[in-house]
């Protein structure tokens, strides 16, 4: 395991898009953690003013000209981490570790700190947010999680608890070596199962997180079937790679 950072400091992803009325808030709270001195926005294809609102709150913005799914955005925004660094070099510093921040959290992001701690310690090399029980109920039964737990227990020998929370940090050589990563909604669950099997280090952490939950209305419905297929596709993806790895032994 890596020693920890000398000057500890983390950059701040936020993908985003269609959240002009919450990013500045969720924007806001992340830079105020001691340990962010940046915060980089990616605007995946916005339709509303995301862009300038996460500007005008202090955000590095790089937008997506059209949406290019969570996947897309997150490895735009890890690049624009990459650049943002090399034109501020630090001797002796090794790159930042990316904490990964969903843009509906408002004020809420400022508990995401906790997720911080063991990665600069040294201690993790990636953890994933744990969220109390949200106030607003929403539409869902349960599929997609289950879907996810039990596709990471059986790839990965881990049951998460919350296996599609989207608040995590994460070292960068952890993040590289996921890389590429499972597109659309498949990504969390996958990078979670390709990190524990290259023998990284993933914890849950209980983080006081609040967000916008899908309701049960057709527009929740669809988003949870386009989330059960991602995992699905994931899943699958890595369950072929198993067989013609064995295949080939």
């Amino acid at each position: 395991m890596p020693a920890p950072l000398p000057s500890p400091t983390v950059a701040v992803v936020i993908p985003a898009k269609d959240e002009q009325e919450r990013i500045a808030a969720t924007v806001r709270a992340a830079a105020a953690l001691d340990v962010v001195d940046v915060v980089v926005v990616v605007d995946d294809g916005s339709s509303d003013l995301t862009s300038k609102a996460a500007r005008d709150a202090g955000a590095v913005v790089v937008a997506h000209p059209r949406n290019r799914g969570k996947a897309a955005a997150m490895a735009t925004g890890a690049q624009a981490v990459a650049q943002w660094e090399r034109a501020r070099p630090r001797a002796g510093v090794r790159p930042r570790p990316l904490l990964f921040v969903d843009a509906d959290l408002g004020a809420s992001a400022a508990a995401t700190a906790p997720l911080t701690v063991p990665v600069l310690a040294g201690e993790a090399d990636m953890t994933i947010a744990v969220l109390p029980r949200q106030a607003t109920a929403g539409g869902g039964r349960g599929f997609v999680v289950g879907l996810s737990r039990r596709g990471t227990l059986a790839a990965a020998g881990w049951s998460p608890q919350q296996p599609l929370s989207g608040m995590r940090c994460l070292t960068r050589a952890a993040f590289e070596a996921a890389l590429p990563l499972a597109p659309g909604w498949g990504v969390e669950t996958a990078l979670t199962i390709d990190l524990l099997r290259a023998g990284f280090v993933v914890r849950e952490v209980p983080c006081d997180l609040h967000h916008r939950v899908t309701g049960a209305d057709l527009r929740g419905q669809l988003h949870r079937a386009a989330q059960f297929r991602d995992v699905a596709r994931a899943l699958g993806r890595r369950r072929v790679q198993d067989a013609l790895r064995r295949l080939t032994r």
